[in-house]
């Protein structure tokens, strides 16, 4: 390289390295900050278990929210928050199954939103309300239907905009864990359905967390959501499938193997609920090197397959009361195998 055009090169580089800095300068005076959020499942994943934290003063705990609306002004809600708050003070919370989101707000005035208004575009809000907890403040906000949103945090202002998923994400699927809360489903013993069910859901959340898919997910906690409410997520977000995860039973102690069902009225072109069975099926018989006894049409009473919009099937991972396989569902490695089986059946639906 001749000495000129290495001087030449060197100018190139000093200008776009000043460039850059200028650019990163001037976004930093602006001081606009993206606020991460902590899913809903993470959530219920970290509270499953604990006391609900009580309220801090009895009557006082719970108050309206008061909101401006403005359409003209912005797309946006418009969140005043204390001059100076830092980004790591903020934390949003996505609660899709109640169509809430909540924004957690630590080391706020008590007062300082009896004076002032939440502002903005109000057309996916329905209400708000402000609750005080021993940490700070939590404003709720009900939505009209199951959204994502964009946050920024400007100028002692937090904007929050909310879309559609699919506006978002170009993979989405639903995880759901059958039964829940005084639901139990089957048993044997010490082992119940709802348990087997959702730990197979949080094992392979673990494996889903490493892609680009987008996972919401029914529960991950002991609640237990309505028929209606686990497909009507699945619906609403239009995901590219829906997954049940539940354990068989049978008078006939000899019954055992894998199952998997599909809603047979609602046909979808191209990859649908049978292709989503077969696959599953599969797969999961393949991960747990066991039987399978194959894929059949849902009842009448499958609520959830038979109402959904989307490919959906219902797997039925080994039967309780066979004694053999019941030993096998209480492993966490063969639950572990389950989950891997479940997850190479959404890559190979993908593909």
């Amino acid at each position: 390289m001749s000495p000129k055009l290495r001087i030449q090169t060197l100018v190139c580089c000093l200008f776009f390295g000043i460039s850059t800095m200028a650019v990163m300068l001037v976004y930093s005076a602006n001081k606009m900050i993206v606020i991460a959020d902590v899913a809903q499942d993470a959530a219920d994943a970290q509270k499953d278990g604990q006391e609900e934290e009580p309220a801090d003063s009895a009557g006082t705990d719970v108050k309206r929210l008061l909101l401006q609306e403005e359409e003209d002004r912005t797309n946006y809600l418009c969140i005043p928050l204390p001059a100076g708050l830092k980004a790591e003070k903020i934390q949003i919370e996505n609660r899709y199954m109640e169509k809430q989101l909540w924004v957690f707000l630590q080391d706020i005035p008590g007062n300082f939103y009896e004076t002032r208004a939440v502002s903005g575009n109000f057309s996916q809000v329905a209400s708000g309300a402000l609750e005080y907890k021993s940490q700070g403040i939590c404003l709720k906000f009900e939505l009209t239907d199951v959204y994502e949103y964009k946050s920024i945090l400007e100028n002692d202002f937090l904007y929050i905009e909310f879309v559609a998923p699919r506006e978002i994400y170009d993979k989405i699927v639903v995880i759901d864990a059958g039964h829940g809360g005084e639901d139990r489903g089957w048993e044997n013993e010490e082992l119940t359905e709802k348990e087997i069910a959702l730990d197979i859901v949080k094992k392979l959340k673990e494996k889903l967390d490493g892609t680009q898919i987008k996972v919401y997910y029914t529960r991950m906690g002991d609640e237990n959501p309505t028929e209606a409410e686990r497909i009507y997520l699945a619906n609403t977000v239009k995901a590219d499938m829906f997954i049940s995860i539940h354990v068989n039973f049978d008078k006939d102690s000899d019954l055992y193997g894998t199952e998997t069902f599909y809603n047979a009225s609602f046909f979808i072109p191209g990859f649908g609920s049978v292709e989503l069975a077969d696959t599953l099926e599969r797969e999961v018989v393949t991960g747990i090197s066991g039987k399978g006894n194959g894929i059949f049409e849902a009842e009448a009473e499958c609520f959830s397959l038979q109402n959904a919009s989307v490919p959906a099937a219902l797997l039925k991972a080994g039967y309780l009361s066979n004694k053999q396989e019941a030993l096998l569902l209480g492993r966490e490695d063969y639950r572990q195998r389950i989950a891997d089986g479940i997850y190479q059946a959404i890559l190979k639906a993908y593909e």
